[in-house]
């Protein structure tokens, strides 16, 4: 059964009209299951919030123009969840069955992965806005796929040289991971990191519960038994507030600094909840690390008018995807003399695009310009009079945080991040 959920259209347009005066784009992301409440609806949010903008020529400069060079959104929202292979079949209808002119979406890395080679099949532009896999473009090349957020990579190395700044006497590590692809692969990226950073570093234990466990007390008495001086968790969703609601009446978080890589999706949800000291990552300077430019005050205030919540990550994100996208097409509609412009010429005006967004600067400077780098931030939570506030806070500039082109992450961290 197909999910597409949602249309925003332009009415009162005959058909030819509406075929020239608008942009149809398809939005993807997980509107149920699991990734849903930390990611997916806060993205589609995001979508709705800044295609409403778009439209109404609110946005700033340079995004102040309607629409898409002038021609009006319309978007096709589909529901991530599901298999991989319901994600190919939702793509393929997407741009041969609805006509998009451009996909926006996946957290999943698994379905980035999958959808890659189809949409350089299908010659669809397509803009990855969160999933974290540094596979993409590592492993492959492609000319209709981009991905506008820094991969995972910086996430850990990010952590592991916050963990050196602040504990520069350390000597020992733990984990507490899922045990699928992110968990092991931000785990082991934050091992190599620190065992790079630290030679002498311990790794007391790494605990690999299954996903969605929802029980973590066998593997919390297994962390404070081994007494580690930094304890290391990309636990997301449920996950992450099993952890803080069994880990901190424990005293885990006193004990061991806790650095949560994707904690900012429950910073405000569980504010009272998370112990004084917890390391906090938003993957990237989002959420309470995004500048306070004039993007990040157009869209956190904008978004927080409209749905009563702070946006997280996964909304900057999605913001930032179709900001970048509009600013290619414009570019490339400028070169291509006012007209439409066609797929490849978006594409190319895409890549090695320099951009400010919500978020601060984005460079599309991996992958052979189809991949971008982002500085990112670390603090420590600290209530006081009741709101959760952020202390200690240390930005890591991109070029610290993420490989050089043409190196495989793995081998940039295992070499000393040698540029």
């Amino acid at each position: 059964m197909k999910k597409v959920l949602a249309f925003v259209a332009c009415a009162l347009l005959s058909a030819g009209a509406f075929a020239q005066s608008t942009v149809k784009i398809g939005i993807v992301a997980f509107i149920s299951g699991p990734a849903a409440s930390p990611f997916g609806v806060p993205a589609k949010n995001a979508a709705d919030f800044v295609i409403e903008q778009l439209n109404g020529g609110k946005a700033p400069a340079p995004y102040n123009k309607k629409g898409f060079g002038g021609a009006s959104l319309e978007t096709v929202i589909v529901d991530e969840a599901g298999s991989t292979t319901t994600q190919v079949t939702e793509f393929r209808n997407l741009v041969q069955k609805h006509n998009v002119d451009v996909v926006i979406g996946y957290i999943s890395s698994g379905n980035c992965l999958a959808i890659a080679p189809v949409a350089e099949e299908l010659k669809k532009l397509t803009n990855f806005f969160d999933c974290g896999t540094p596979r993409i473009f590592e492993d492959a090349s492609y000319k209709y796929v981009f991905r506008t957020s820094a991969h995972a990579t910086m996430d850990s190395v990010g952590a592991a040289l916050y963990v050196k700044d602040l504990k520069p006497s350390l000597k020992s590590i733990a984990g507490l991971n899922q045990n699928y692809a992110w968990g092991q692969d931000s785990w082991g990226d934050f091992e190599l990191a620190m065992k790079v950073l630290f030679p002498s570093v311990e790794v007391k234990t790494s605990q690999m519960p299954k996903l969605f466990a929802g029980q973590y007390n066998a593997e919390i008495s297994a962390l404070l038994s081994a007494g580690a001086d930094v304890t290391h968790s990309s636990f997301w969703d449920g996950d992450l507030e099993a952890l803080i609601l069994q880990g901190g009446p424990r005293g885990l978080m006193q004990k061991s600094m806790t650095i949560l890589t994707t904690g900012e999706t429950v910073m405000h949800k569980l504010a009272a909840q998370i112990p004084d000291g917890t390391v906090l990552g938003a993957r990237g300077p989002f959420g309470p690390y995004a500048p306070n430019n004039a993007y990040k005050k157009w869209f956190h205030g904008g978004f927080t008018a409209k749905f009563k919540e702070e946006p997280n990550y996964a909304s900057y994100q999605m913001a930032q995807a179709i900001l970048a996208v509009k600013l290619a097409w414009e570019k490339a509609m400028q070169k291509n003399g006012g007209k439409r412009p066609t797929n490849e010429q978006v594409g190319a005006a895409l890549e090695n695009m320099t951009f400010e967004g919500p978020g601060g600067k984005v460079s599309m400077a991996l992958g052979k310009g189809h991949q971008a780098i982002m500085e990112t931030a670390y603090g420590q939570t600290k209530l006081v009079n009741g709101k959760l506030t952020l202390v200690n806070v240390k930005r890591y500039p991109a070029e610290k945080v993420n490989p050089p082109e043409g190196v495989k992450s793995s081998d940039w961290i295992k070499n000393g991040f040698k540029k």
